[in-house]
């Protein structure tokens, strides 16, 4: 059967796609393995489930229940939205006249072809949108189980767990082991380097230790693990740290040492299809794959595995398109990312570890958190705003380790593309009290 186009995988940027080919009345076939994923990893196992899970954590202090009972109405709570707005999604699509959707697992055929459903499509453009999954690594027992867990599964937990260790000391991972603090349970994290985010600013590390210490997450580092073992019970890691070797006891595991393209049952290899040093899908700067009908969005083609990353695929190809080429990756400019930590880290463009290597003139603007008002009212003297100046006033980068910080580098990050001095923001009028209205006092 020949379709006009077919998507494979119900995220971001393929269900934003498909809604707009239908616009234009093209023929929509989108393909989901699961009805669990309608509207992709973000709405369903990822960003808005955890960050669900993180705020009601963070006003847990307020709420009389026990740890475990406020977990569970929690978790309760996070699972009536995701059904809503899985819901919503699937409908969203489903009523649309061109739009086709089948549940199924769907693999190439040939270049042109794929199977779902043993039903075999022929389209004239594919795009293939089945994002990220996690990666486990190879170490003895280390599989996912009732009780080794990854970050789909550990939002599945009924139960608080009384004790949980995180394998990996990368941002998932601090999100999680803050998340489950809040809560009550007893953190660990076990990191393989040397030295604990070794690539942060030093400042940056220093602030994170103090709000890790905060919440009682203790942090080993140097840690090389040999084997996993699992029981009805408990979980138990043995490993080395430092050469001298550990047994580590806990309730649950978590395994946090991130995400790899989701591209295992598409048999890529029938088509041909490139992938490259990162066993992503290779595509150029329009996101097409060797095949120019053949397109790649979202964390399958190893960008940034950011939803909002997704959309500005669909941004790119819409481009291509329909609108001569306007857009491409080579157009993508500097973006925002947050960590939702207590409090969050937001980041855009430059470091000041990357500015130092780049033999450039800059300057640097700092201002402690316990100097900014609307800090106080939330009672969080941790942290700090950091800007890099270059030396004609453009701003390089900033780091925001703040309450509310995803709210203001999106300020920032609009500074940086627009190509506004500085002093646009040190002299812009804020609404009183904000986390915003700080950039007054930063830069002057």
């Amino acid at each position: 059967m020949k379709v006009k186009n077919i998507i494979i995988g119900f995220g971001k940027a393929g269900k934003t796609l498909a809604a707009f080919l239908a616009s234009k009345n093209e023929e929509v076939l989108l393909i989901e393995k699961s009805a669990k994923m309608y509207g992709g990893t973000c709405i369903n196992v990822g960003c808005i489930p955890s960050k669900t899970l993180s705020h009601k954590a963070s006003y847990k202090k307020h709420n009389v229940d026990s740890n475990q009972e406020f977990y569970q109405k929690s978790i309760i709570e996070k699972n009536e939205l995701i059904k809503k707005l899985n819901f919503a999604n699937y409908n969203k699509l489903a009523s649309l006249p061109n739009v086709r959707i089948i549940e199924g697992s769907a693999s190439f055929v040939d270049e042109n072809n794929i199977i779902v459903n043993g039903e075999i499509f022929e389209g004239e453009r594919i795009f293939i949108n089945t994002g990220a999954t996690s990666f486990i690594p190879n170490i003895k027992g280390m599989v996912l189980g009732n009780r080794i867990l990854n970050s789909e599964t550990i939002m599945e937990l009924e139960n608080l767990p009384d004790s949980l260790t995180i394998i990996g000391g990368g941002f998932i991972g601090l999100e999680f082991a803050f998340t489950y603090a809040k809560f009550g349970s007893k953190v660990t994290i076990l990191d393989a380097n040397e030295v604990f985010l070794e690539k942060e600013d030093d400042d940056l590390r220093e602030e994170i230790k103090k709000s890790l210490l905060k919440y009682n997450i203790e942090v080993i580092s140097n840690v090389k693990i040999d084997e996993v073992l699992e029981n009805e019970n408990e979980t138990s890691i043995i490993a080395k740290v430092d050469s001298t070797e550990i047994t580590f006891k806990q309730d649950y595991i978590l395994i946090a040492t991130g995400r790899k393209p989701n591209i295992e049952d598409l048999k890529l290899e029938k088509a041909n299809i490139k992938l490259n040093s990162k066993n992503a899908i290779e595509v150029n700067e329009f996101l097409q794959t060797n095949h120019s009908h053949i397109f790649a969005l979202g964390d399958v083609n190893g960008g940034a595995n950011f939803t909002y990353i997704s959309l500005d695929d669909f941004r790119i190809v819409k481009s291509f398109l329909f609108e001569e080429q306007k857009y491409s990756l080579k157009d993508r400019k500097y973006f925002p990312t947050t960590i939702f930590i207590d409090p969050a880290i937001s980041k855009v463009g430059l470091s000041e570890k990357d500015v130092k290597k780049m033999n450039i003139d800059y300057k640097i603007f700092k201002l402690p958190c316990a100097m900014i008002p609307k800090e106080k009212i939330l009672g969080n003297d941790i942290g700090f705003y950091k800007v890099i100046v270059d030396s004609d006033n453009k701003i390089l980068g900033a780091t925001l380790f703040s309450s509310e910080s995803y709210e203001v580098i999106n300020i920032i990050t609009l500074a940086i593309n627009a190509k506004l001095d500085y002093q646009m923001l040190q002299n812009q009028l804020y609404s009183h009290p904000t986390m915003s209205e700080a950039l007054n006092e930063l830069f002057k």
